[in-house]
């Protein structure tokens, strides 16, 4: 048995006396990490209480409530008149007290010990920045958010002793309630005659792809897209091993005939579209393309992955209405955001699609967000019952289609006719393309160097394409002035 003297016990233990953790506590799990560690070996006897004390700096009292501590989670055994020992399995090779100079019990390993798949695939393309002035891909701005009112609806709910049921025992289909209202909104708002058999909640348009995917695509399938479309989708399909093929997009969006082609030469699994601002150029997709698009599907027996992720933001006129709401062949699922306008933990993903699909993608989302939140969907079915989705929303929209307006009036006073654009209908963003040779990413560098940050998820540049998509949503006046003349500043260097 090893000497009780002749192991650090102070070099190893560490006490923080403002932590909130008990002092016995803190020094019980540090020993109990050192025997699971095999720096306190089966048979080592540990020191008297009073001399514990002592090394340590504690009361006597806080070292008996260790070894109690200890003992009650049967790390240790007390013999009469011999003392306290480790008790457990003889190590084959314990580890050397001189260890404890070069390994630190408070470390966690930096290192797996077994190999893994990596993926450079799902590698994060987002970036981060200090820069006061920002230039995203177009999000509302949080503080337009009636973030006081939201929450009242949220707290009322936790409130009611008719919800203590619904709290204590999840259904992983959601909230019935709410899927009633989100049903009837979405027919009402956006043509979709549907009932809430065909709707799945889920946490996020990039969960609702993701599950379709998982379902619909294997290794080897056709997927086609716009010849330019949105990157975190594109990581999904990328991972899911499918031929991905771009399709040209014009003013009219997604050009029909290439699509036609593209069926000819091979079989064809799935077209993804944004059709109603296509991402990231904004154009809207044609009511007459939309239509051949729906003969196609159905000629060919392809899926159309309908992603209209900013169909709450229109401005100039009635938006065209879904893919989905006039597909009478089970062709279009359809995939949106619910909320988007609201404070972020009031948003929600959906999908909709077929009874039959939706028994499997229930089974897809029970595995990976079996809790959900079923008191915030409450929330929000309340919020559409009572009109207050409506309310908000042409509040909000008065709000977004003055900042549509502003950051187009800049960018003309600005730049001129380094650049030309097409104020959207809808939506967040400004598809700004250049008359001019500029090195977009040095542009970026350039701007940061002034505070204000564009993002290279922003920026599109190929010898054909000098482009890029500037979010209004998140600026008041005031930033996007101070935003667009530091951009213009810095664009003109290389006229």
């Amino acid at each position: 048995m090893n000497s009780p003297v002749r192991i650090p016990y102070e070099s190893f233990i560490k006490i923080d006396r403002d932590s909130e953790t008990s002092i016995y506590l803190q020094i019980a799990n540090q020993l109990i990490n050192a025997i699971q560690r095999g720096f306190l070996p089966f048979g080592t006897k540990l020191p008297g209480t009073r001399t514990f004390s002592e090394m340590l700096e504690i009361h006597r009292n806080t070292a008996v409530a260790v070894y109690e501590e200890l003992s009650a989670q049967g790390w240790t055994e007390s013999l009469p008149n011999k003392g306290t020992f480790i008790i457990g399995k003889v190590q084959e090779k314990p580890v050397k007290m001189n260890d404890f100079e070069q390994k630190s019990l408070q470390n966690y390993p930096k290192t797996t010990g077994f190999g893994f798949k990596t993926s450079n695939i799902l590698d994060n393309p987002f970036e981060h920045s200090d820069c006061e002035y920002v230039f995203n891909d177009g999000v509302p701005d949080i503080r337009l958010t009636q973030i006081a009112k939201h929450s009242r609806f949220y707290s009322s709910i936790l409130k009611r002793k008719s919800n203590q049921k619904i709290s204590g025992h999840y259904n992983h289909d959601g909230s019935e309630f709410f899927k009633e209202h989100l049903s009837r909104y979405l027919n009402l708002s956006r043509g979709l005659p549907i009932s809430k058999n065909n709707l799945l909640i889920t946490r996020s348009t990039e969960m609702s792809i993701y599950i379709v995917s998982e379902i619909l695509l294997s290794p080897g399938d056709v997927v086609l897209v716009g010849a330019l479309s949105y990157f975190s989708v594109n990581m999904i399909f990328m991972k899911a091993g499918v031929q991905m093929v771009s399709i040209p997009i014009d003013e009219d969006g997604i050009i029909v005939e290439s699509v036609r082609e593209a069926c000819k030469k091979q079989k064809i699994r799935m077209l993804y579209l944004t059709p109603h601002h296509h991402y990231p150029t904004t154009v809207a997709l044609s009511a007459q393309r939309r239509l051949e698009l729906l003969e196609l599907a159905h000629e060919y027996g392809f899926v159309i992955l309908e992603d209209d992720y900013d169909y709450e933001f229109h401005y100039d006129k009635s938006p065209i209405l879904p893919l989905a709401s006039a597909d009478t062949h089970g062709m279009v699922i359809y995939i949106g955001s619910f909320g988007k306008s609201l404070a972020p933990g009031f948003r929600t993903g959906f999908i909709v699609a077929p009874e039959n699909l939706m028994v499997e993608m229930r089974k897809y989302l029970g595995i990976i967000d079996r809790q959900g939140d079923i008191l915030m969907e409450r929330a929000l079915g309340e919020m559409i019952a009572e009109g207050e989705i409506n309310r908000y929303l042409k509040k909000s929209l008065k709000v977004y289609q003055e900042r549509r307006d502003s950051l187009s009036l800049l960018l003309q006073d600005y730049l001129g006719d380094l650049v030309r654009f097409q104020k959207p209908s809808g939506g967040l963003a400004i598809w700004l393309e250049w008359n001019i040779p500029v090195n977009l990413m040095q542009l970026s560098r350039n701007c940061a160097r002034e505070n204000l940050f564009i993002p290279k998820t922003l920026l599109y540049q190929n010898k054909d394409l000098t482009a890029m998509r500037l979010g209004f949503g998140d600026l008041n006046p005031d930033e996007m002035e101070k935003s667009v003349a530091i951009f213009s500043k810095n664009a003109k260097f290389f006229r």
